[in-house]
């Protein structure tokens, strides 16, 4: 016997939530489910979209492209205030999700193994390790999405049976930067097919990864991204923003939350995303643990004659105290995933008048936003930002004030 029940929520990772708290996949707010044990069966509602990749749901990337745009946009908005208000923390006002278009992803990881004489390259399915064998991407830019079939027979032919392979793209202000792991580069034939893939599609640089490291084979020109004015020379498989309408947008609330500031600190600066802008009106003390990034932002700093100061320091390990904050107008925070547990209990114990968090992960960002209200901090400001479009992946700008 089977029942009938409505989807009236998402959760977090995507699903649909019926009324009395069953979860199912692929559902949006207004679908009708049917339950017969263990199987369920969705029936479209008005708000259910049909999704534009012919690789829903195989694909693990895009959970959400069943679901039409005001009900992505809350579920942004949800996603992020959510875990702050199960802490008693209430934001004064959230302003409008910044959403990427479609075909604007920048950078991309795939996987790729041959089998039986057969290349597959693509994404990991949903919750697994089997690969969806990528034939169209909808988030994917371009200049990326048109590597994907050339990708395939180059690596075809450089790997055994059985033998699999990573892909990195990054889709650069001067070109397109690929680095292929597990495909050797040792002798004359190997190398020539690697640089003749490098200059039949334009190639700004193609690197290889191996037991001993990054090496590049090919580069025709220095891959760049051009942030605050300044362009800024990448190394291999860097971490960027993954739209360029993301960074925008992300910037663009930094620069708002930090407002007149003359002296700030960015934490986790990475290649300088907030830094460099932020360098066009403060003097900035840039801090990061990833020693090719900070390298390469100090040199494009020192450059372009910007008020800059880095230092290659693990804040994980070494956050900075009050004291060496002492001064600061504004700290801008940008961990990764795992938050800012220890710098932001230094920060909690400072005199610092403005923190601008910037976070990827909900979770974590709101466990450290407990600890700044704790110290005295009161959340006043939300940009909620959406660059990996119909995905659950949310990010967010937040200032706090004293």
């Amino acid at each position: 016997m089977s029942d009938l029940q409505t989807i009236v929520r998402l959760a977090g990772r995507g699903d649909g939530v019926t009324a009395d708290g069953r979860f199912v996949a692929g559902a949006t707010i207004g679908d009708s489910v049917t339950f017969d044990g263990k199987v369920a069966t969705i029936i479209p509602g008005p708000r259910h979209v049909v999704p534009p990749c012919r690789h829903v749901p195989d694909c693990g990337g895009c959970q959400l492209q069943h679901v039409d745009a005001d009900d992505y946009d809350a579920f942004v908005v949800d996603r992020i205030v959510r875990p702050l208000a199960h802490l008693g923390i209430v934001v004064a006002s959230v302003h409008p999700v910044a959403v990427s278009p479609s075909h604007s992803r920048r950078r991309a990881s795939l996987r790729a193994v041959r089998r039986q004489g057969r290349l597959m390259l693509g994404f990991n399915a949903e919750a697994s390790h089997n690969i969806v064998d990528i034939v169209q991407c909808e988030i994917l830019a371009p200049e990326l999405q048109r590597l994907i079939a050339p990708l395939r027979l180059l690596l075809k032919a450089a790997l055994g049976e059985g033998q699999g392979a990573g892909v990195t793209l990054t889709a650069s202000d001067s070109g397109t930067d690929v680095v292929i792991a597990n495909v050797a580069a040792e002798n004359l034939a190997q190398i020539q097919r690697l640089t003749d893939f490098a200059a039949a599609h334009d190639l700004a640089r193609l690197s290889v990864e191996g037991a001993h490291g990054v090496e590049t084979v090919a580069m025709a020109r220095p891959p760049q991204l051009v942030m605050g004015g300044v362009p800024v020379m990448l190394p291999p498989a860097p971490f960027l923003q993954a739209t360029r309408e993301g960074e925008a947008a992300l910037v663009a609330a930094v620069l708002a939350a930090i407002g007149p500031a003359r002296r700030v600190a960015d934490l986790f600066c990475g290649l300088g995303t907030f830094a460099l802008p932020m360098s066009m009106q403060a003097q900035v003390l840039a801090a990061d643990a990833a020693g090719p990034a900070v390298m390469a932002l100090e040199a494009a700093a020192r450059q372009f004659n910007r008020r800059m100061a880095t230092s290659h320091r693990d804040l994980f390990r070494r956050p900075y105290t009050a004291a060496e904050l002492a001064g600061i107008d504004v700290v801008v925070l940008d961990p990764p995933r795992a938050g800012a547990q220890a710098q932001a209990a230094m920060l909690a114990q400072s005199k610092v008048p403005v923190i601008v968090g910037v976070s990827c992960n909900p979770n974590t960002f709101a466990r450290d936003a407990e600890i700044l209200v704790k110290g005295g901090y009161r959340l006043e400001t939300l940009w909620p930002v959406a660059q990996f479009r119909w995905s659950t992946h949310v990010e967010l700008v937040a200032r706090f004030v004293r």
